[in-house]
């Protein structure tokens, strides 16, 4: 490897939600914005745009914390259906510069770059290329900072060195130089758990941690990803584990101040949980396990999950989470209600379940779960044509965010289908 080339460019969006908000409501640019799942002073920051974080709000800071901190702070109702709709634009844009290699979550992407791109002086060109096109045909406001680096994990440790809108280059000649002034928890897999570990064997600074040797890291880890940690530290291209298969399919919400007595956050979990029995359809899963869990108002928390026979249509699972909920209203008594989740768990794929797998005990129970299925089906198709909710189980109560349980979350984007089912 020439020690003057880089081989991936990390593109990082610059506070995404909150400059995608900017791009959408002039009104809002050069001011500070907050985007919020509900508008409410109790309620927390999922995005800050720079102006707000000039004043010290950042993701996570409690509303009413953050208006003592900013008190023009902008405070505006998450969408994001449309910040889905911007990804997309943003790899459209980025197709036709680069080849885009691991898409790590909504707003960051990485891209292994051809021979012909990995000259330092080539690879920053690309990237003004790259910044110039989202400009000109995604948004002036929509922002990224990349990194450019041997290795994608340390492109994604450049990509954070100079924000906002800024390009850092690390190469094998100058990562020390670059790296070792970083604290320890500037490196993606370094939280405070496994600062202390590193603290423990003695290891306090990168500088300490470069010299160490690849065992020793493996040993502080206690796994082969320590190992990895330190090749790719020192610039090695060590491939990424490979994506496992979906392990769960569910869906969680703060429900609003309206919704929060037992009556309606049943209502609330009830979609939740068709929304998710719509996942698991579109991905031909069937769940052999469903969970429930709630938060009071005053933060007492229960659960419980329980196994079943394998099945995704809705009036089965709807049968079994009203079985859930009962148990809880049993044994929690709640009076008010701030979150509900609804997880399957045990997910297999459909099309390798037969007959004798989904537990049917009797040729009634059989020809029951067929139309159950056969109708869920139904639904599905009329919401996909004619709009969201078109057919329901019960009342879907009107929340303040108009996608009920489609967020996206860390790693995970959700599906065009979702904003409409």
């Amino acid at each position: 490897m020439n020690n003057t080339t880089v081989q991936y460019m990390f593109v990082d969006m610059n506070s995404f939600f909150a400059s995608v908000e900017q791009q959408e409501a002039p009104h809002l640019r050069g001011r500070p914005v907050a985007v919020v799942p509900s508008m409410t002073e109790h309620t927390c920051a999922i995005a800050a745009s720079y102006e707000a974080k000039a004043f010290g709000v950042k993701t996570g800071t409690i509303i009413r914390d953050a208006l003592d901190m900013c008190p023009h702070l902008n405070c505006v109702p998450a969408r994001h259906n449309i910040y889905r709709d911007y990804h997309d634009l943003i790899l459209a844009e980025a197709d036709k510069h680069t080849r885009v290699g691991k898409v790590w979550s909504i707003d960051e992407f990485s891209s292994p770059l051809w021979p012909s791109d990995q000259p330092v002086e080539k690879a920053v060109a690309l990237s003004k290329q790259l910044k110039k096109g989202l400009a000109d045909n995604v948004g002036e406001c929509v922002t990224c900072s990349i990194g450019l680096a041997p290795n994608s994990y340390l492109a994604k440790v450049a990509s954070d060195m100079m924000k906002p809108d800024g390009i850092t280059v690390l190469t094998k000649d100058n990562l020390k130089e670059k790296l070792f002034p970083l604290r320890l928890k500037d490196f993606p897999g370094i939280g405070d758990n496994m600062e202390k570990r590193l603290n423990r064997a003695g290891l306090w600074t990168v500088e300490q941690v470069w010299n160490c040797s690849p065992k020793q890291l493996r040993k502080v880890w206690g796994s082969v990803e320590g190992e990895k940690f330190w090749y790719r530290l020192h610039g090695e291209d060590v491939p990424d584990r490979p994506e496992s298969e979906k392990v769960m399919i569910g869906h969680s919400r703060v429900l609003d101040p309206q919704h929060r007595t037992p009556v309606m956050a049943k209502h609330i979990g009830r979609r939740l949980l068709i929304k998710a029995a719509q996942r698991l359809r579109r991905a031909q899963l069937l769940t052999g396990a469903m969970s429930l869990s709630v938060r009071t108002t005053d933060d007492a928390r229960w659960s419980i999950e329980e196994r079943c026979s394998a099945m995704d249509d809705n009036l089965s699972l709807i049968r079994l989470y009203t079985k859930l909920w009962d148990v809880m209203m049993n044994e929690l008594h709640p009076y008010r209600l701030k979150k509900v989740s609804v997880i399957f768990h045990r997910l297999g794929p459909a099309e390798r379940v037969t007959d004798n797998l989904l537990d049917f005990s009797d040729d009634k129970t059989r020809i029951w779960r067929e139309k159950s299925r056969a109708l869920s089906n139904s639904m599905d198709g009329i919401n996909r044509k004619y709009g969201n909710d078109k057919l329901s189980f019960g009342s879907s109560p009107k929340t303040m965010a108009e996608f009920v349980g489609t967020k996206i979350a860390f790693s995970r984007i959700p599906d065009r289908e979702e904003f409409w089912e």
